[in-house]
């Protein structure tokens, strides 16, 4: 990227300079009053960020005086592949704009990991891309936490619905969703491409709506991201129902909801399903289900205790 891509180039300063009468002060939009203190923010994350990186970190030989502890800008420029003025701009928090690619060079030359990548993006404005639900690592102690959470069936999920990590009683409770292909492993693509007619979801006509609205709610966070396009045009070639839901743009938020199920081994279960925020890992829920009455309650652990005798369900 050169120094004439940026809005403000040199022949522009130099014809501003010559104006000799302007008007009044005007505040600043509020949008770039909002951003301001942003750009400040990533200009001393990319200073500190900088002078912990030494030349030989990158491969570069260590020279013979540095003047500061770590690596130059034009060092920085070089290896990222950018500008020598642009990225010292950047660096000085004035308003220009970062694409993905050349943040993703930064981020390399920097040896930031994760968690500093994610900090970066959101600084620049950007968001960044998640990884796919096998590459996103849980640790033990989330299967614990699941497992403890027992007679209570319980999941991790993820922003498209994803269940990436399960308890036994939810194992008992879903067997179809849990023993699919990991790419089908969905349970909104359950409950979707499943007819009504034959779909363990009892009240799925109310909740449908909701769930294509919530995945909407997140798909606003990865417009454009193959992972998530493929998904949405799966569902919409596989499902008519949820095509036409999706064209209605409905918009909304997890919320505690009441759910109906029909188990093919013991019959109604009755549920209220709590989402909760998992701390460390992009858009992960820990969904709860709580047996909305006695009878709910019971037939769980009848499942529980006799998981040889649950017929796997494919419906969910």
């Amino acid at each position: 990227m050169s120094v004439t891509d940026l809005p403000m180039t040199a022949a522009t300063i130099a014809a501003a300079a010559t104006i000799t009468a302007v008007p009044a002060p005007v505040a600043a939009p509020a949008s770039r009053r909002a951003t301001a203190p942003r750009r400040t923010e990533l200009a001393a994350f990319l200073k500190a960020r900088r002078a912990r990186v030494t030349p030989e970190d990158v491969g570069m030989p260590p020279g013979l005086r540095r003047r500061t502890p770590g690596l130059r800008r034009e060092e920085v420029a070089q290896l990222a592949g950018v500008g020598v003025t642009w990225y010292t701009w950047l660096e000085q928090g004035r308003p220009i704009n970062a694409s993905e690619q050349v943040l993703a060079a930064i981020a390399g030359t920097l040896k930031l990991d994760a968690a500093e990548c994610a900090h970066l993006y959101h600084l620049a404005g950007l968001q960044p891309a998640p990884a796919e639900p096998e590459s996103c690592p849980l640790s033990p102690d989330m299967q614990t936490i699941l497992d403890a959470l027992s007679p209570l069936p319980a999941a991790i999920s993820n922003a498209r619905y994803d269940i990436v990590r399960w308890n036994s009683a939810y194992d008992a409770l879903f067997p179809g969703l849990t023993r699919s292909e990991p790419a089908r492993r969905n349970s909104l693509w359950c409950t979707a491409t499943v007819p009504s007619c034959c779909n363990a979801f009892l009240n799925r006509a109310e909740e449908l709506p909701r769930m294509v609205a919530v995945l909407r709610s997140g798909y606003g966070k990865h417009v454009g991201e193959p992972y998530w396009e493929d998904f949405i045009r799966g569902l919409i070639d596989a499902s008519p129902e949820f095509a036409r839901l999706w064209a209605r743009q409905d918009v909304a938020a997890h919320s505690t909801r009441y759910k109906v199920y029909r188990h093919a081994a013991v019959g109604e279960v009755r549920m209220s399903v709590t989402n909760l925020t998992v701390f460390g890992i992009p858009e992960a829920r820990l969904v709860v289900y709580t047996p909305a009455d006695q009878e709910s309650t019971d037939r769980i652990g009848w499942l529980l205790a006799n998981p040889g005798l649950s017929p796997v369900d494919h419906t969910h």
